[in-house]
């Protein structure tokens, strides 16, 4: 059974990238009819900070941990189990302040875990969570950011992050100009609609 993960962050309901993801799954199940969505919604349930002790936990071998440290950890291995499990992952994110969610970067630092999604090798860091796995990231953005706009901190870092574990099938939808004036906002999220069809249809099976 084919699953898709469908990672949330923003803290509006009604927002862009929400109603966004909301599409890519409709379309995905009417392409993977038997599949399963997961949502994983960061702004619902959020991700707690990382501590000196979850720290000390990561570092202490499996088979010394206590039984506190198994507690700390919990979190973060469902987290990773949730990529592991997924054939696909859609994240929804909105741009705050020129950067994600407080809630996705704490999601990030708990699944950004040494031994479990990337190690350090011969030649420096090794990304564990298979390439295989695609990955498209609906971004919510009030301005407009060229390529390489050097005020944008929302999309180079989620792409570097992603690759660091592993994930470098990255296809990015922009929803940007949420800020300017009613239609021209819509006429983006409706532009970002459209570009969302491909990856759903070139991926179904």
């Amino acid at each position: 059974m084919k699953r898709l993960l469908i990672v949330n962050s923003s803290p509006r309901r009604n927002s862009v990238s929400r109603r966004l993801t909301g599409h890519y799954a409709e379309q995905w199940k009417v392409t993977n009819p038997e599949g399963r969505v997961v949502e994983r919604d960061l702004a619902a349930d959020p991700p707690p900070f990382v501590t000196h002790a979850w720290i000390e936990a990561v570092y202490t071998p499996s088979d010394q941990l206590s039984p506190e440290q198994k507690r700390l950890l919990a979190v973060s291995d469902i987290l990773i189990q949730e990529l592991l499990d997924a054939d696909e992952i859609v994240f929804g994110v909105p741009m705050h302040n020129f950067s994600i969610p407080a809630a996705l970067k704490a999601w990030i630092d708990l699944v950004t875990r040494r031994g479990k999604t990337f190690h350090y090798g011969a030649t420096g860091p090794v990304g564990l969570i298979p390439s295989s796995k695609r990955v498209v990231l609906i971004v919510a953005q009030g301005g407009t950011y060229a390529s390489g706009s050097p005020m944008d901190f929302q999309v180079p870092y989620l792409r570097h992050v992603l690759a660091f574990i592993g994930l470098t099938d990255v296809t990015v939808i922009h929803a940007d100009r949420q800020a300017f004036a009613p239609e021209v906002a819509e006429q983006s999220v409706v532009h970002a609609i459209q570009q969302l069809s491909a990856p759903v249809a070139s991926h179904a099976g």
